[in-house]
């Protein structure tokens, strides 16, 4: 396996994990990864309706560089963070980033004008297509208005949580709202995450699948991180083999991963 780096993990200092820091550490050693990195989730103004997903960043930092040190000689830890987008968040991340030595940073988009499509209830009221289109057009408002970030992930997260998931999705349908965030990420330096937990869900596919990615390429985008979006110890590295094979088939030559928030290619 040529991908030996994780750069999308999380640990229980996210909300939707319980896993100690310390164990995905373990873990990835075990696994043979030379370099990851911890991403936490942080999405503020999140509906506290729908749980909590804020973060103790001190904590969080002092963890992490106590098993920095601790693994130095077995593994790199690096410090990430996954900030999840709203239109008007742009600034109050900005203050975070600055204050914190952050490594690597993912834009996210878990919440759709303002609602969380994880939560079945809402496709109640929701038309699953409309939605998707939605749900594409506003990543692209969102990523105007937070310019500070190094990869967009999991783009198609949206597929997911829909009622029939990938059933019925094609890139094709949203081609002109995909193709618009695909050239802005490339027009702005940025990668584009391939993020392996479509495969842990039974999607047959990373997220964003591989139609995106090819016209990713057709684009003239070539910088791809990768990450299997793990929050338990089996889930690290999560299908990294595949991925691999669907990237060499697509033309992709390396990826990247960031130190300092300056990129480092890797060869695949």
């Amino acid at each position: 396996m040529s991908i030996i780096c994780d750069f999308h993990m999380h640990s229980s200092f996210s909300g939707d994990s319980d896993t100690p820091m310390e164990d995905m550490v373990k873990s990835a050693i075990s696994l043979g990864l030379t370099e990851i990195c911890f991403t936490e989730h942080l999405d503020l103004d999140y509906p506290a309706d729908c749980g909590d997903f804020s973060l103790d960043l001190e904590q969080y930092t002092t963890q992490l560089f106590r098993l920095r040190e601790q693994y130095k000689a077995s593994i790199r830890i690096r410090l990430g963070l996954e900030m999840g987008m709203q239109p008007h968040l742009g600034s109050r991340y900005a203050s975070i980033i600055q204050s914190y030595p952050f490594d690597f940073l993912i834009a996210s988009q878990h919440l759709l004008d303002g609602y969380d499509p994880y939560f079945r209830d809402f496709w109640e009221t929701h038309e699953e297509k409309a939605v998707y289109r939605r749900y594409f057009e506003s990543i692209l408002e969102n990523l105007k208005n937070m310019p500070d970030y190094d990869t967009l992930g999991h783009l198609d997260y949206i597929v997911r949580y829909g009622p029939t998931k990938n059933q019925f999705y094609c890139y094709e349908d949203y081609a002109e709202e995909i193709d618009a965030l695909l050239r802005y990420l490339i027009s702005e330096g940025k990668c584009l995450e391939v993020n392996t937990a479509g495969l842990k869900y039974g999607l047959g596919h990373p997220n964003p699948e591989e139609s995106v990615l090819r016209r990713y390429r057709e684009l003239g985008g070539e910088r791809i991180t990768i990450g299997s979006d793990g929050h338990i110890p089996e889930h690290i590295a999560y299908d990294f083999l595949k991925a691999e094979e669907i990237l060499k088939g697509l033309g992709f030559r390396y990826y990247t991963i960031f130190r300092q928030r300056k990129p480092a290619e890797l060869l695949l």
